[in-house]
């Protein structure tokens, strides 16, 4: 087993020294100067102004030595200063990397309570009314846009209800109820679009499993359906229901982009849009370096959990 993690571990540094090369090398190639749109907002900039502020944030340098103070601020944790800001990156993080976290996770929450125990329901009533209304709502789900879904949801929550979600970030602990408004409508939106993935490979994969030999056997020597279902089946059907909400949870990041700032979240999502329209580089940089980071432990989870769940994994 200790193997097993060590070469996973391994595996994972060159796809991060990969990302990073992506997201370095997309960031300079983008149409537009970081400077110019910094002396938009300051009013005129001298051509020696310019050059001097060019040289103390490093951007006179080649791309290589760029590359390299970069990688070493990462990897050091401090991630140096916002351009348009003058702000340490680390101060940034610190108030929008709280509110992404609970936004996916009380997403992934919601659209796990609601998919599994809807997509065995399927299953197990197979092309009964059960079956089908779960079918219609993950169609439904997977149908639908999140930024159409979170519009439509504000909408008509103003219309018929009289009540918008406030505004700006209350934290958990402080105000739980406050922050209980704010995050339940974006995570439903957020968790709605999970749960119809999650429960269509749910019914697909339990459905496969209860056509094995041994669950036939099971049937046979009269055990219960939900000894069946949930101590024999179940967990043989979720390994490929892992792989998917691993990979989900890069969708679920990529979503509070749109989200955020549909509901006026101030998290990674909407800080990354503020940082891409005034091309800040440092804070882009940084924010999807942190996305590739997070993806990448996941998958590392993921294949732990494999292990776990199938004991034939760790000895391969």
């Amino acid at each position: 087993m200790y193997k097993y993690v060590a070469r996973r571990l391994l595996l994972s540094i060159p796809v991060l020294i990969l990302s990073s090369l992506i997201i370095f090398g997309l960031m300079r190639v983008m149409p537009g100067d970081a400077l110019t749109a910094l002396m938009g907002e300051s009013g005129n900039v001298g051509p020696k102004e310019l050059e001097k502020l060019r040289k103390d944030l490093g951007l006179d340098q080649p791309y290589y030595k760029q590359y390299l103070i970069w990688a070493w601020q990462m990897v050091s944790l401090n991630p140096g200063y916002s351009i348009f800001t003058n702000e340490p990156i680390e101060v940034a993080l610190k108030k929008s990397i709280p509110v992404t976290l609970e936004l996916a996770a009380l997403a992934m929450i919601l659209g796990l309570c609601i998919a599994i125990p809807v997509g065995v329901l399927s299953a197990i009533r197979q092309d009964q009314a059960s079956d089908y209304t779960g079918r219609i709502l993950a169609i439904s789900g997977l149908s639908m846009p999140d930024f159409w879904l979170g519009t439509l949801v504000i909408t008509f929550a103003a219309i018929w209800f009289r009540w918008m979600p406030p505004l700006g970030y209350a934290s958990l602990w402080e105000h739980p109820w406050t922050n209980l408004q704010q995050f339940l409508l974006p995570a439903a939106v957020l968790g709605f679009r999970l749960s119809a993935a999650t429960m269509r490979m749910t019914r697909s994969t339990l459905l496969e499993v209860l056509r094995e030999d041994y669950v036939r056997t099971a049937w046979a020597k009269g055990l219960g359906e939900r000894i069946i279902i949930y101590k024999h089946a179940l967990k043989n059907a979720l390994i490929p229901v892992i792989t998917l909400v691993g990979g989900q949870f890069g969708t679920l990041l990529a979503g509070t982009v749109i989200v955020e700032t549909i509901f006026a979240l101030p998290g990674m999502g909407r800080l990354t849009v503020e940082a891409i329209l005034f091309r800040d580089y440092p804070i882009v940089q940084t924010n999807v370096m942190l996305v590739a980071i997070t993806l990448v432990t996941l998958n590392l989870l993921v294949d732990l959990t494999y292990a776990w769940l199938d004991p034939r994994i760790r000895y391969q």
